[in-house]
């Protein structure tokens, strides 16, 4: 699923990564952990194309048996839009468009059918059992809802692999564990793999792997 090699990351003077390594293996579930500042988000970000890598002749990123590292910011864009869904500790719904079209919107963006998009949007909707909820905008949302439409809209375009940072940080305890539980749910109902930045002990132990990355570096 995920061969990463050497990745290290600099932003002026300071190395926020310093050539960390890193594999996930075909519908494995892994959890990184470590204090604020550690390198977490760069990482993830990095792993997910959102951000790149310094350049080094040793570095490496292959997600699905594809060299990422190498692809042109065209072709780049649209492998995260097929084969890369993402979940962050804020929602980032569209505040103007219901549930059912924020869902949507990746597959749009890919190019399907509004017919074949709203259709997977209410399978969705159905597995987050959030089906009454459709024709809401966010605002008419709670916030445990709001992240599992987030979370619906990531699983759109039936992506390979989930990265999600701090999924359930801005949750109250009881959406927190609902979120928790959906997330290994799906990994049987869509054969999904996940990596998940959490602060959150709870979720994070029950990860098949559990890493703990401190100063940049694997601990």
């Amino acid at each position: 699923m995920i061969q990463a090699k050497h990745i290290s990351k600099t932003y002026g003077t300071t190395n926020v990564l310093k050539d960390v390594s890193f594999s996930l293996a075909p519908t494995e579930i892994v959890s990184i952990i470590g204090p604020s500042g550690a390198g977490k988000t760069t990482l993830l970000h990095i792993l997910g194309t959102l951000e790149h890598a310094d350049v080094q002749s040793q570095t490496e990123l292959i997600i699905n048996g594809k060299a990422v590292n190498r692809l042109s910011d065209k072709a780049l864009s649209a492998f995260r839009n097929e084969s890369l869904g993402f979940v962050f500790q804020f929602h980032q719904l569209l505040p103007e468009f219901t549930a059912m079209e924020n869902i949507c919107m990746p597959a749009f963006i890919r190019g399907t059918s509004k017919r074949e998009a709203e259709k997977k949007a209410m399978e969705l909707l159905d597995f987050f059992e959030l089906t009454n909820r459709a024709k809401h905008k966010p605002s008419e949302l709670s916030g445990g809802e709001q992240q599992r439409i987030s979370v619906a809209r990531a699983l759109i375009n039936k992506p390979s692999l989930l990265l999600a940072d701090e999924p359930s940080g801005n949750l109250d305890s009881v959406s927190a564990d609902k979120l928790h539980d959906m997330f290994f749910r799906l990994r049987d109902t869509f054969s999904i793999s996940m990596i998940l930045v959490t602060h959150n002990k709870s979720l994070a132990t029950r990860a098949d792997r559990m890493l703990n990355l401190v100063d940049g570096q694997w601990n």
